[in-house]
């Protein structure tokens, strides 16, 4: 860490010329860039033109590196690790087959599916059935499931009656199993479908490869000698698989909004236009970075919640049926359920639920009004506006721009937030 200014004056001076208290932390390096990251987690809390000389000096109080990085590793465990993830849930780590059916099933539900079975391979053992979204838990395996296991290859077969795909679930390293999806043979799998269905393989691959590097840390930590070597190994390890966990579930956000898309017939990938917006509006407004991705992320899952509706809501040009509105309706809480099994995204699940909310509180699920509304669901509701009336329906042509801010700027301080709609007319204006 850098030094403490000797008085005042020279902190001024320091933090004026743009020297951060937090940009030499040198002592603390030793040629170790994660352990600068670790040490500056304070950062996003503090602000340093507040910072005396005392909580300086006692900031840059250097700490034993071995026991340093046992607490960085511990944190890490408490983050990612399954059990802690399976507590939240309110399970134990034996009952994680409930995970597995409960992802198999909602699988099944959001693509159409006859069935789907996940079937997996771990520490060496043989194939056997984890998941399904039946409820018969059998150990019959067919030839194809092993094969795609073997081989390590999309398999696809077809008989009379079904049409059946089969994803392995690998990565670069290894294959742990495979994703089984049978649909009635006249509705093959669309495009947007297999993609999301080998990005979820990919997903579970990741995340099972952090549960042994997770498994193999604890061991580490729990013997009594250690070198430090060995901690900065495993916690560059740890980092970059956490890395690749994040990249994949950015990922994974993005090919579920396009599927999305596909279900509910838009042809120009229109949840992908509404994060694209909404994050627009966000900089515009000057929300900090995290806010703004939970945005962007919320935009493209907003009308997550229709995957798992019948296509043909979507596609019906007649009036619907009390029933089938309601059921149309009722497609927030539909999303928020799927959205909570997906834990990485929890942190989405208030902008999505309160989209449908009115500045005026007339609105859905709770009748929240102004203020009261999440501000990401007032900057989604406003954005998914937008892109609908510039967009052709089944019943009307697109609008053009200025008809569309015209509408939605006279319908301010009843569906709309004035800051929000401020925002979308420097950008769009």
């Amino acid at each position: 860490m850098m030094k403490n200014a000797d008085n005042k004056d020279e902190m001024k001076e320091i933090n004026e010329n743009g020297v951060s208290l937090f940009s030499r932390s040198l002592d603390l390096m030793e040629d170790d860039p994660l352990e600068e990251i670790f040490a500056l987690n304070l950062g996003d809390f503090l602000c340093e033109n507040l910072i005396n000389d005392e909580l300086a000096s006692k900031i840059s109080v250097k700490k034993d590196k071995t026991e340093s990085l046992k607490e960085q590793l511990k944190e890490l465990i408490s983050i990612y690790s399954i059990d802690s993830t399976l507590s939240l849930l309110g399970f134990r780590e034996s009952e994680d087959y409930i995970i597995y059916d409960s992802v198999a099933r909602a699988i099944k539900v959001m693509l159409g599916l006859s069935e789907c079975n996940i079937y997996l391979s771990q520490k060496r053992q043989p194939l056997s059935l984890r998941g399904t979204s039946s409820n018969n838990h059998n150990d019959f395996i067919s030839d194809n499931v092993k094969t795609c296991f073997e081989k390590e290859e999309v398999i696809t077969v077809q008989d009379d009656e079904s049409y059946i795909k089969i994803f392995p679930m690998k990565n670069n390293f290894e294959c742990i199993g495979s994703i089984e999806v049978i649909k009635p043979i006249d509705h093959p799998l669309e495009k947007e479908y297999e993609d999301l269905l080998k990005i979820t393989a990919g997903l579970f691959v990741t995340s099972l490869g952090i549960q042994k590097l997770i498994d193999e840390v604890k061991k580490v930590l729990n013997q009594e000698i250690v070198s430090t070597s060995e901690l900065q190994n495993l916690r560059a390890q740890l980092t970059a698989i956490i890395g690749d966990l994040q990249e994949q579930q950015q990922n994974f956000v993005e090919t579920m909004a396009r599927a999305v898309d596909v279900k509910s017939r838009y042809k120009n990938n229109h949840s992908r236009h509404v994060a694209e917006l909404s994050r627009e509006i966000c900089k515009v407004i000057g929300l900090n970075e995290k806010t703004t991705d939970l945005i962007y992320y919320a935009g493209l899952l907003q009308n997550i919640g229709k995957i798992t509706l019948n296509e043909q809501l979507f596609t019906k040009k007649d009036k619907l049926s009390k029933e089938e509105w309601e059921k149309l309706q009722q497609y927030p809480n539909a999303g928020v359920e799927l959205l909570m099994n997906i834990n990485f995204l929890s942190e989405v699940v208030p902008y999505v639920y309160y989209q449908k909310e009115r500045w005026d509180g007339t609105g859905q699920p709770e009748g929240l009004k102004g203020m009261s509304i999440p501000f990401g669901s007032r900057i989604i509701a406003l954005s998914d506006a937008y892109c609908a009336l510039v967009q052709d329906r089944s019943h009307r042509k697109a609008l053009t721009n200025k008809e569309a801010l015209e509408i939605l700027k006279s319908e301010c301080g009843t569906k709309w937030d004035k800051a929000a709609f401020e925002a979308l007319e420097k950008i769009k204006g």
